[in-house]
């Protein structure tokens, strides 16, 4: 079993994180059968938020029972002091508990520092004075402001994007994090499905010692790939070096991550699904992306207003309607066959 360190916390589990995201989209049963046997089969680390919607409340059913014998992180989008008590209590709320192993703000546009003028460090400073978050965390798709939060050294952890995907630039964000002592918590690990094998997605990030990937989990199946990696870790073989080596030929580049800051779209696109979908289409089973309902959701694309707002949230700095048209073109193409 590969054990992490999260920086300078005193947070020491195996590398595997349970990312909650997914979990809104299944039923309370559903999810809690999923969040407990990942806890039975050793995971201890569990990262959810206040914006994914019924998340905290799912994680709260199903294993406030077992607390004190594992690791919640959540996260706030609150711009404001205010805000942000709102959101920390809701979450202590769902999640039935009195305190956050560690608390994140969620991709704000700058990094909240003591004293600024948007007071959201002064108050996370003192809900861990006040017993209720014990560690702070940062996430973030902006290279730049990631950067500056580690280096702030106001950070005990850092969430962003890394998979066997990364440039070198990101690669060197987690040897910074190493450098810091700032635990390196890594979402998007499956570069949101574009990955579509998961050994050689963990052995990659096997390799760094101070990264954690949190694995978002909706099916069984998925979950039990997983577990399995506990006890037997994959290893970097030439086999799958070989993999990845295609991967990055293929998927390096202009691409949509999947991260949706895009969203919502004023024209009820489904931007981050048909964004991708010609990569989609040649990476999974196609006829999950033929169906009627499918091709009604690529349709919405020719009902794009061009306001702008998808390039203007792009974290990756994406011509967002562009792809889309291209995506269409090729869905159309790809669908007449």
């Amino acid at each position: 079993m590969t054990e992490v360190r999260l920086g300078r916390t005193d947070i020491r589990v195996n590398k595997n994180g349970f990312g909650a995201l997914p979990i809104q989209r299944i039923s309370l049963e559903e999810a809690a059968h999923l969040l407990k046997k990942a806890y039975e089969g050793g995971i201890r680390f569990f990262d959810t938020a206040r914006a994914y919607s019924d998340s905290e409340e799912k994680i709260g059913y199903a294993l406030s029972d077992v607390r004190k014998t594992l690791y919640i992180s959540s996260k706030t989008t609150a711009l404001t002091a205010e805000d942000f008590w709102k959101d920390l209590h809701t979450s202590l709320k769902n999640l039935k508990t009195d305190y956050l192993d560690i608390l994140q703000f969620h991709n704000p546009p700058f990094c909240p520092e003591p004293g600024d003028e948007s007071g959201l460090y002064d108050a996370i400073l003192e809900a861990k004075k006040k017993g209720m978050v014990r560690f702070i965390g940062f996430t973030n798709h902006r290279l730049a402001v990631a950067r500056e939060a580690v280096e702030s050294g106001f950070y005990d952890t850092l969430q962003f994007p890394f998979s066997y995907l990364a440039d070198e630039k990101e690669i060197d964000l987690v040897r910074l994090c190493a450098e810091k002592e700032v635990g390196f918590i890594a979402m998007k690990a499956l570069s949101g499905g574009l990955i579509t094998n998961s050994a050689a997605a963990y052995a990659y990030l096997d390799q760094y010692s101070n990264v954690l990937p949190i694995w978002g989990v909706q099916r069984e199946r998925e979950l039990d790939e997983f577990l399995s990696y506990i006890e037997h870790p994959p290893v970097l073989t030439p086999e799958l070096k070989a993999l990845i080596d295609r991967d990055r030929g293929e998927l390096t580049g202009e691409f949509c991550r999947g991260c949706g800051y895009c969203l919502p779209c004023p024209a009820q696109i489904d931007i981050p699904t048909c964004a991708r979908m010609s990569l989609l289409l040649r990476r999974a089973p196609s006829a999950q992306f033929l169906t009627e309902q499918s091709q009604e959701k690529m349709a919405r694309i020719e009902n794009c207003i061009h306001c702008g707002h998808c390039e203007n949230h792009c974290p990756y700095g994406l011509k967002t309607p562009e792809l889309l048209r291209k995506n269409y073109e090729d869905y159309k193409t790809f669908r007449s066959k």
